[in-house]
């Protein structure tokens, strides 16, 4: 060990502070749809008759992200732009700019909206998950599918995948479940809630899963900012850990004193 790390562990255990226990995680996938495959480019409203939204295939505009990627897509699961004007005359609001451009959406009813997305977590005792939901509106025939009393509620299920298949929704035995219930917004306004979920492989056959999302309530919603990852912790890989206030100052002198020290 070197003065530099030796003096480090020496001030973090002084701050009260466990050393890292070597915790192992992967990410698994990490998307915030900002960026859709080109081609095809979005087409904001062609053909569909929905203003400021696609009804292209999620595979056709993110697919292969990242590479060999493939969602399950049932029915309408389309891509939603935010940051358009066409949508009830102005346009989409996302007041705290948590959904940037793109957004992704589902109907709870008319018909069932399904989205599937495998994985292979390996011997990882948690698939840890997370990700942003809102109540939204849409201007088109039909909508907008949603009013200021109705609250979203998502439901994400776990399964077991040992053939590691994908284009799956989920069949078979459920590994874990949760759901994660939104606010009731304006139509044509975001309300963001933000969830997070430690899901318990225990009983997976050889980590090969599927994560399956439905809208159970709420006429019509959109998500944004997956976060996914299998680790040997609950929650592990799904935020940055922060370093505790002071430490940041404190390293930085140890690093000028052990500076000084090789100098000397």
């Amino acid at each position: 060990m070197t003065r530099w790390t030796a003096a480090a562990a020496a001030a973090i255990a002084c701050l009260g502070l466990a050393a890292p226990a070597g915790a192992a995680t992967v990410v698994l996938y990490d998307q915030d749809f900002e960026t859709p495959n080109d081609p095809p480019d979005f087409d904001n409203g062609a053909g569909s008759g929905y203003r400021d939204l696609s009804q292209q295939q999620v595979n056709d505009l993110y697919g292969s992200q990242p590479a060999g990627f493939t969602f399950a897509q049932d029915w309408t699961v389309e891509t939603m732009l935010l940051t358009g004007t066409q949508a009830f005359g102005t346009g989409y609001s996302d007041p705290s700019g948590i959904g940037g451009d793109y957004a992704v959406g589902m109907l709870s009813n008319v018909q069932n909206d399904l989205l599937g997305l495998s994985f292979d977590a390996g011997a990882f005792p948690f698939f840890n998950f997370r990700l942003d939901v809102s109540s939204m509106g849409l201007d088109g025939p039909g909508g907008p599918f949603t009013n200021a009393s109705l609250v979203p509620k998502f439901r994400f299920t776990l399964y077991d995948n040992p053939t590691g298949a994908t284009g799956l929704f989920g069949n078979g035995t459920v590994l874990d479940t949760a759901d994660l219930t939104g606010t009731a917004s304006a139509i044509d306004t975001t309300d963001w809630t933000s969830g997070q979920f430690a899901f318990d492989l225990s009983n997976a056959t050889n980590g090969k899963v599927t994560l399956q999302i439905d809208l159970l309530e709420g006429g019509y919603a959109i998500f944004d900012n997956f976060r996914i990852t299998a680790s040997d912790e609950q929650g592990g890989g799904l935020d940055p850990v922060p370093l505790p206030a002071g430490l940041p100052l404190l390293l930085a002198g140890l690093g000028a004193i052990a500076l000084l020290r090789r100098r000397g």
